[in-house]
């Protein structure tokens, strides 16, 4: 856009917005092209400048003082902020508000693109001709101001589409962000049963350090009883329906900052935080009796559901391994007296 307002970038002569504007504007070839009448005026009583391809003719941000025609070559006009550039030619100006309202910060830098001729129009000389020549600058002003009018009302249209794209690409990053998220979550989710798998659990344990400092760190794994027994029976279905009667326990024993996990199959792990080792019996006793309750719908209601657990406290020197193979130790105690039991490491 030229100097005089921040709406000219986006103005294009041949854009139909225009039209209802330059309707109204007095004869001229292009709604910023000077008439004959003008520009002879303007020629008169201008300086005459010349610049080299590449030469800055103001800068956006300082103050402006002049008008500039152009009498041959061609000026860049850059904007920043996003803001499309602009191409003036021959018999178009530039910076008129600097003559209408004074000194008038300049909203863009103008660049010679070829060796350009221009002539200067200062305010002096301005108002010298305007008092000669009211009725034709008075023409020049009108349609230079309608010009502005329908630059501003384009440069709102254009600032409106950007800041709905601007939208639009912000609504797409959350949809994306929340589709990372959920993808996150799910290749740390066992599917079946809505517990942590091995990605959840890994994941967890990196922040044992900061969730786990009161009190004592526990492990339980938890393992059906005659679980292929059930699946061969009463089919996988009920088999499925089974793991998640199990999983549904564990998250019923567990507080916050806890972890149930499915590890694989029919055994699960339960990662949870105890105030004293001594609770380590009662907690397990607590999900064997528990899943000893259950009974399944008719027509398995016959079948009697009963889980082993084996429980330790873990060593916060040691690592999940180490922790693993006490529980594991304690589980196998557990199915060989038959099952429907717990059994404790030793502490």
């Amino acid at each position: 856009m030229p100097s005089s307002t921040m709406s000219e970038p986006s103005l294009d002569s041949t854009d139909p917005s225009f039209a209802t504007a330059a309707e109204k504007l007095p004869p001229a070839k292009l709604p910023r092209q000077l008439s004959d009448a003008e520009y002879d005026l303007f020629h008169a009583i201008g300086r005459q400048r010349t610049v080299a391809p590449g030469e800055t003719i103001f800068r956006k941000g300082e103050l402006g003082r002049s008008m500039f025609v152009i009498e041959s070559g061609e000026i860049h006009l850059e904007f920043g902020d996003g803001l499309p550039h602009k191409l003036i030619g021959p018999r178009e100006f530039v910076g008129e508000l600097a003559l209408f309202i004074g000194d008038h910060m300049r909203v863009a830098s103008a660049i010679a693109t070829t060796h350009t001729s221009l002539r200067v129009i200062d305010h002096v000389a301005f108002e010298q001709v305007l008092a000669r020549q009211p009725l034709l600058l008075a023409q020049f002003m009108r349609r230079s101001f309608a010009y502005l009018v329908a630059s501003e009302q384009q440069l709102i249209a254009y600032l409106r589409r950007r800041n709905e794209d601007l939208l639009s690409t912000l609504h797409s990053l959350r949809q994306t962000q929340h589709q990372l998220s959920n993808a996150n979550t799910l290749i740390r989710t066992d599917e079946l049963t809505g517990l942590a798998n091995r990605r959840g659990l890994y994941q967890y344990l990196e922040g044992l350090d900061d969730r786990h400092k009161d009190g004592c760190l526990a492990l339980f794994l938890v393992d059906l009883d005659r679980f292929k027994r059930i699946n061969d029976q009463c089919g996988h279905l009920v088999g499925d329906r089974v793991l998640c009667i199990v999983a549904d326990e564990l998250r019923a024993n567990a507080s916050d900052g806890d972890l149930c996990c499915r590890l694989g199959g029919d055994e699960f792990a339960l990662l949870m935080r105890l105030p004293h080792r001594e609770e380590l019996d009662a907690r397990a006793a607590r999900i064997v009796g528990t899943m000893r309750g259950h009974r399944l719908p008719e027509p398995n209601h016959t079948l009697s559901l009963s889980v082993s657990v084996g429980a330790s406290v873990c060593d916060t020197a040691a690592n999940w391994s180490a922790w693993y193979s006490d529980a594991d130790r304690a589980l196998y105690a557990a199915k060989s007296e038959g099952g429907d039991g717990w059994h404790l490491s030793a502490l």
